[in-house]
């Protein structure tokens, strides 16, 4: 509709414009080829700006002219940021995005971009991390990370294109003014009435761009919302953030000339609009419903306070002693935890409060030389190496021999001297410590990472015989790495049918199944429990395939282009296989989450609360 108006509004001006102009006045010839002429306009805009976004979110929020966060930043207020976003990031199960700083914004706003968790970025305003408290903080960062596991960042980053090409013909229209005012030829007259009438057309464009925008934003905003009172069960956080956007002079509204772009993708209100245009719900009450016992005359008081003593976030936290609790402990890398096929299912793109905690602990446990490794530029590859590696024996003797093959013999021996540091790691500090490095390793040369992933390959193959869990974690690493080469092809929409796939989920089930249980005569059993979850009248023997890497190489791409439901119903047969001895451990639970990564349903780190019985 927004597109037939404009070439409508077209039509309209070049009748207005021409017809006075020309004698014989414009013919249906003319309005035909000036139609198709717009439509061209419109679709090479828009295919334009959206190839200009196909690097991610880092594209965005760099055109925003934010600044990104350095890893061993010295900075208190960045480092408190980094901080957060790391332990969401953990918690949430997914690579920790890139982080930036609008320097230049005194508002408090905030904003996540990108086409999937793997090139996702996290921007906020210098203003947000100045006035916001830790828990305020927090909350904001936990609203963007619903975006980013829900799938509205895709949708945002692919409406900038879009919407700029409905823009575009007002944006001509200003550039032929700019260029033609100075001109005095008659001839000129009838190009300047075009660029007028361009402009009042380019209007339309930016009524229909913005009513778009409202249409799909703002009940997102809702829901990003109660989705970060869920993952931080409190309130304050999330609702104190909003009460100092409504409460503090310069809100969240943003000085960029480019807010208009990304207004949608903000999390307060970037321009000062009509409640029918506005692209996030009024202020009040997005604060009511999540302290119904607020009320307008509170919002006057923190106006009047805040006029004369602004709050300082730093300060907050000092006199509330935030950042001072200590985590939980980790379970011992021998625990058993409880699992439950709809327990999981529930916690998949959807971490709570429990999970935040355990990412705090689980940050604190990684050892510091890790992470400094995760954190410099030159041993972060080497570290990834490192946590491929084998225990000791043939298999990392082959390892050590494709390293010093196809990188150098210094970097073969520093991923020798990780891997010995990491024998005793806990299983689950491996995807976190992953996650940690990856910020790092995605801003490598595409020469590099191509290489990291061919390396990469070569380790979790070595011999043939690596055991699941480092394949898996080797897959994750170059799903993830190739995600972020080509980010706007990465997301593979889910479009097959389960029924269609039985034999490739037949064959996880039985990998699955064999690795889940050390008694030969369990293993069958539950596959057979979890394929009748699944598939209840298939009749498919348990026959787990003698190149078990190779037999998963060839079925993840055709599981992760299942529906969603689909997946729902895999996951719940992969959990009733793994758990069907009623003992699942740390190491089997880290395996069951590198699953879920592998086929695009991240889970947070701590599936059930562990028991204390030792296997």
């Amino acid at each position: 509709m927004a597109v037939l108006a404009i070439v409508a509004a077209v039509d309209v001006v070049l009748l207005f414009v021409m017809g006075g102009a020309a004698e014989d006045g414009i013919s249906l010839g003319g309005l035909l080829a000036a139609s198709v002429v717009t439509l061209t306009i419109i679709g090479a805009a828009s295919m334009f700006r959206t190839a200009s976004l196909r690097t991610g979110g880092g594209a965005v929020a760099q055109q925003m002219g934010a600044t990104p966060v350095a890893e061993d930043t010295t900075d208190f207020n960045l480092r408190r940021l980094r901080n957060v976003v790391e332990e969401i990031a953990i918690a949430s199960g997914v690579p920790v995005p890139q982080i930036f700083v609008l320097e230049d914004e005194a508002a408090i706003n905030a904003f996540a971009a990108g086409y999937a968790p793997s090139d996702a970025s996290i921007t906020v305003t210098r203003g947000a991390l100045n006035r916001l408290n830790r828990d305020e903080l927090q909350g904001v960062i936990a609203h963007e990370f619903s975006h980013v596991l829900n799938g509205d960042m895709r949708l945002n980053i692919r409406l900038i294109g879009l919407l700029f090409g409905i823009l575009v013909l007002a944006l001509i229209g200003r550039k032929i003014l700019e260029h033609g005012r100075f001109s005095r030829s008659k001839d000129s007259a009838p190009l300047i009435g075009v660029a007028i009438g361009l402009l009042v057309v380019g209007y339309v464009g930016l009524f229909f761009g913005r009513l778009i925008k409202a249409g799909l934003s703002r009940q997102r905003e809702y829901l990003a919302d109660a989705s970060a009172v869920q993952f931080t069960r409190q309130t304050r956080g999330i609702a104190g953030a909003l009460k100092k956007l409504a409460g503090l002079p310069e809100g969240s509204k943003l000085a960029n000339a480019d807010t208009e772009e990304v207004s949608h993708m903000l999390f307060g209100e970037g321009l000062k609009l009509s409640s029918m245009m506005a692209t996030h719900p009024p202020l009040l009450q997005r604060i009511q419903a999540l302290d119904p016992s607020f009320k307008g005359d509170a919002l006057r008081e923190l106006e009047a306070r805040w006029s004369m003593t602004p709050p300082n976030g730093l300060d907050e936290d000092a006199a509330m002693g935030l950042g001072a609790y200590a985590p939980p402990p980790l379970p011992g890398a021998r625990s058993e935890v409880n699992l439950t096929p709809p327990s999981v299912i529930a916690q998949v793109g959807s971490p709570q409060a429990d999970d935040y905690r355990r990412a705090s602990s689980i940050n604190d446990n990684i050892p510091d030389v890790l992470q400094r490794a995760a954190r410099d530029q030159s041993d972060v590859i080497p570290m990834l190496y490192g946590l491929l590696h084998a225990a000791p024996g043939p298999v990392r003797d082959a390892q050590q021999y494709e390293l010093v093959a196809r990188t150098d013999r210094r970097c073969a021996e520093q991923s020798l001297d990780y891997a010995d540091s990491m024998a005793d790691l806990n299983p689950m500090l491996r995807l976190p410590l992953a996650s940690l490095a990856f910020p790092l390793l995605r801003r490598r040369p595409r020469p590099e990472l191509q290489q990291f992933m061919d390396t990469v390959f070569a380790l979790v193959h070595a011999d043939g015989q690596v055991d699941l869990f480092e394949y898996c974690l080797g897959r994750l690493l170059q799903t993830q790495v190739s995600e972020s080469l080509d980010p706007s092809r990465a997301w593979v929409s889910g479009h097959k049918r389960l029924a269609d796939c039985a034999a490739s989920a037949t064959t996880l089930f039985a990998i699955v199944a064999q690795a889940g249980h050390e008694n030969p005569a369990e293993a069958p059993r539950a596959y057979v429990a979890g394929l009748a979850r699944v598939f209840p009248r298939l009749n498919a023997p348990y026959q787990p395939p003698k190149d078990m890497l190779g037999a998963l190489d060839a079925i993840w791409p055709e599981l992760d282009a299942l529906q969603p439901l689909g997946k729902e119903l895999l996951m719940e047969g992969i959990v009733t296989a793994i758990s069907h001895d009623g003992r699942v451990n740390v190491a089997e639970a880290e395996l069951l989450r590198t699953i879920c990564a592998s086929l695009h349903c991240p889970l947070p780190p701590m599936l059930d609360q562990p028991e204390s019985r030792l296997s």
